[in-house]
């Protein structure tokens, strides 16, 4: 009797930035390479078939989800992604940007039916701007972007089947020390308690009370906040994590 394929994971983590001429651009993410391989064990864990990703460009960030449509998938997919980033974009270590619609879009029904039935839950640790909301910026991961936005919001963009919870709120940036994130910090919490039985909404309703309250920076901005967001296109309660 065949066994049923497990669910996916694509957990994509970049801390070391270059630019194009090969010279070291925006400074390492301390601490998020340790939290990436945390949270992929506790994936692991809990019987998801994890690919973890360190440092990867533009182009082989995009090959990734692109190669997701050719695997076999169980009941869900699930992403992490922890790098530089600005609105409606992250960026590869080559410091070229990827656009995230173009990830949402290209595991929609439309262009990958295998995949037209399985929820798609994507975590996303990156700045979403410039603005701080009144907190400490040990480390951010954001910079002046390249490119010009086309002010096509990213969550207007979210295909059906699909689940987006971002580290922070639009324009503003997310937070990193050299323990990790605040935000990814907050989300492997959850998956390592009695949280992760409960319905998607409501774990990321948890999420966000956990950063929200019991977070704070420290150092020169004492008392900065961090809110981080979701929005979702499923079309049913699921338990990802249960």
């Amino acid at each position: 009797m065949s066994q049923a394929p497990q669910s996916r994971a694509l957990v994509i983590i970049n801390s070391n930035f270059y630019s194009s001429d090969g010279d070291v651009a925006f400074g390492t993410r301390k601490g998020a390479r340790r939290e990436a391989e945390k949270l992929s064990r506790s994936l692991s864990r809990l019987n998801y078939k994890v690919t973890l990703m360190h440092n990867k460009t533009a182009k082989e960030i995009k090959d990734l989800y692109q190669q997701e449509r050719c695997h076999q998938h169980g009941e869900f997919f699930v992403s992490i992604i922890s790098s530089h980033g600005d609105d409606g974009v992250i960026f590869g270590c080559d410091s070229e940007p990827v656009q995230l619609m173009w990830i949402f879009q290209t595991l929609s029904s439309e262009k990958c039916p295998v995949l037209t039935k399985i929820p798609k839950i994507f975590f996303i640790q990156a700045c979403r701007g410039q603005e701080l909301d009144q907190g400490v910026v040990l480390e951010c991961d954001s910079h002046e972007p390249k490119w010009e936005p086309d002010g096509f919001s990213d969550c207007l963009s979210i295909p059906p089947q699909t689940a987006v919870m971002f580290a922070c709120s639009p324009g503003y940036v997310a937070f990193l020390n050299i323990f990790g994130s605040m935000f990814l910090q907050a989300l492997l919490k959850v998956l390592e308690g009695e949280e992760r039985h409960l319905a998607l909404n409501r774990l990321m309703t948890r999420i966000n009370g956990e950063v929200a309250f019991g977070c704070q920076a420290r150092g020169t901005y004492e008392g900065c906040k961090q809110m981080p967001c979701f929005v979702t296109n499923l079309l049913q309660e699921v338990f990802p994590f249960s």
